[in-house]
């Protein structure tokens, strides 16, 4: 293959592609929550530590893209393949094979190992080790004194600014067409957001939603071949893909917007670019090519399991959730372990299922993309704005009209324990709930419970004396909360943290001091920086989710107005939302086996 590419060059659309996809990202400089300095600095320490007379090489990149552009017409980028892996002399071959029953017998020689070691101590050393070991102890349950932690210096209230967050959007309606605003300086890029409402597509439908997201943009279209359309796009944007966003109504419980969405990052002469690839995307998609979607649903199969078993307290959360909230069950026939099983039987069955697959990709096409469906979301300054509207009226005109028979997502409730048994040697321990199913309602003071549980109480009591490697927690304005850890050893002991918290709030004493620390946390991420598309994304969100400026301002009073009595209080949420039992975990076969009575149900997450 390499051989080939060296004797025939590679393909220079494809290299114009990748190296204008690159400068479009370096131009753009958008690291979503991390400050755009950190970055910087981080990028010029790659040259600064090997040459203190260059410290910016890694910055200014400008120039190196045009000498890229110049040189991958000279053979440049062969001659590197050429030189440094097919002439490359230091080679080595690496098989990862997988051993069913490995963590098993690691346990099992781990134990007798421990054994040995025990029963060659003698008395002494016995008595020594547990002086050492209610010695740690007794250090991890003294907090630090008052004396050391007011050496480390802190703002005040008072430094706060009390204003919250100015909402950037102004709503238009285009022939009956919603189209939001977000008049931003983006340096020249607009940043496009065609979102259809999924709300009303039936429900057997809804997992191929989950896929049509990885195949739209990866199949062949009547105009381009799949690499020819990625091509294509990437030499004269920054970028075009789909996904599927859920929002929470904050002031109606149990309420949300589910959306099809479009994603385009483009300079402002190429509006008309991004709008055409979309439709020739969804109008002229090939679902009929079996080889093709068999490499998309086994790659999307594979990164699922990674993500499920690497991020175990998210897919946790999310499937705890389920139980309780209409928005997260939603997530999870779309995105969450209910649509991995799904898809790994449709893996499973390809060639029983090929057809039905094609024909309900196609049919779900015509339930999303319809011009009822449509809301446009836009961010760029007025100089941007100039020929959206009549952009978004031709593609309503190709939209599809023909009838189809929708049909209203419904949720039932229920409470289930589920413990999924994956290859881990770790634990993700989760417990979720909703305060509102019990009469209590948002309060900005959460965002402060929120910091005090995740980095003082589970902090201590499970990452410190646990030993798990992080610990989390969070309240949402649609009531959902939960609990969490993450690559945790334990487990019914997690439970019994988790079990204690309300106790711990009865308990809980902070003086002004700490107050303040604890609202300067909660405020620290109400006020992370936000690039101009991180802006215009989170106007978005607001605005699906019924969130308001006057919402945001009350959050924020009633952060800063933060009491240690507001903090007793939620002991009674904390029981009500732990009360509900909602549990799930994923982790290591062995040890959920041993505490299966701890279940509703026990399950393996990977089958295959």
């Amino acid at each position: 293959m390499l051989e080939r590419v060296v004797k025939e060059g590679f393909d220079p659309k494809a290299l114009l592609a990748g190296i204008n996809s690159y400068e479009f990202n370096h131009r753009e400089a958008d690291y979503g929550r991390m400050p755009k300095g950190l970055i910087y600095g981080f990028s010029s320490l790659q040259s600064w530590l090997y040459d203190e007379d260059a410290p910016f090489t890694h910055l200014e990149a400008n120039d190196v893209f045009a000498e890229l552009r110049t040189k991958m017409n000279e053979g440049y980028f062969e001659q590197l393949i050429e030189k440094y892996i097919l002439q490359n002399t230091h080679t080595s071959f690496v098989a990862l094979t997988p051993d069913k029953g490995l963590n098993s017998r690691k346990e099992e020689a781990l134990k007798e190992r421990l054994k040995t070691i025990q029963a060659g101590l003698t008395e002494e050393e016995v008595q020594t080790l547990i002086q050492k070991t209610e010695a740690l102890a007794e250090y991890q349950n003294t907090p630090s004194t008052k004396e050391q932690q007011q050496v480390i210096p802190t703002l005040s209230i008072e430094d706060i600014e009390p204003k919250a967050s100015t909402l950037h959007q102004t709503v238009k309606q285009v022939d009956g067409t919603t189209i939001l605003h977000h008049n931003l300086y983006t340096n020249g890029i607009g940043y496009l957001r065609l979102l259809f409402d999924i709300k009303e597509v039936p429900r057997h439908l809804l997992p191929y939603a989950g896929l049509l997201k990885n195949v739209l943009g990866y199949v062949d279209t009547q105009n381009y071949s799949f690499n020819e359309l990625s091509n294509e796009i990437h030499i004269h944007s920054g970028g075009i893909h789909s996904g599927i966003g859920s929002y929470a109504n904050a002031h109606k419980h149990n309420e949300f917007k589910a959306t099809y969405e479009f994603n385009a990052k483009v300079l402002y002469d190429k509006l008309g670019f991004a709008f055409d690839m979309i439709k020739e995307i969804v109008f002229t998609s090939q679902f009929d090519n079996s080889k093709r979607l068999y490499e998309i649903i086994s790659q999307m199969k594979g990164n699922l399991q990674r993500n499920l078993i690497n991020s175990g307290h998210s897919a946790g959360i999310g499937r705890s959730s389920s139980k309780h909230s209409a928005v997260a069950d939603f997530r999870e026939v779309v995105s969450g372990i209910a649509f991995y099983q799904w898809l790994e039987d449709l893996q499973a069955n390809f060639e029983a299922r090929k057809e039905e697959l094609s024909s309900s990709l196609q049919e779900l096409t015509g339930y999303i993309f319809r011009p009822e469906n449509l809301l446009v979301s836009y961010t760029a300054d007025e100089q941007g704005y100039e020929g959206l509207e009549q952009q978004v009226s031709d593609l309503k005109a190709k939209l599809f009209t023909h009838e189809v028979a929708k049909e209203e997502f419904t949720f039932t409730p229920a409470t289930h324990k589920e413990g999924f048994r994956s290859p881990s040697e770790v634990q993700y321990v989760v417990q979720t709930g909703n305060y509102i199913d019990k009469g209590y309602q948002y309060t900005g003071s959460l965002r402060v419970l929120q910091g005090i549980l995740s980095l003082d109480y589970l902090w201590t009591n499970i990452r410190a004396k646990g030993g798990a490697y992080g610990c989390m927690s969070g309240f949402r304005r649609n009531g959902d909360s939960y609990v969490a850890s993450y690559r945790d050893p334990n487990l019914d002991k997690t439970y019994k943290v988790y079990e204690e918290i309300p106790q711990y709030l009865t308990d809980f004493r902070a003086d002004e001091r700490e107050m303040t620390r604890y609202i300067i946390g909660a405020i620290q991420d109400l006020d992370t920086p936000r690039t101009p598309y991180g802006e215009g994304a989170f106007s978005l969100e607001c605005y699906l989710s019924n969130v308001t400026e006057a919402d945001l301002q009350q959050e924020r009073d009633e952060v800063l107005s933060t009491k240690e009595s507001d903090i007793i209080g939620f002991a009674e949420l904390l029981s009500a939302i732990l009360e509900q039992q909602q549990r799930c975990v994923i982790g290591n076969e062995n040890k959920i086996e041993e505490q299966k009575q701890m279940f509703d149900e026990t399950l393996d997450l990977i089958k295959n």
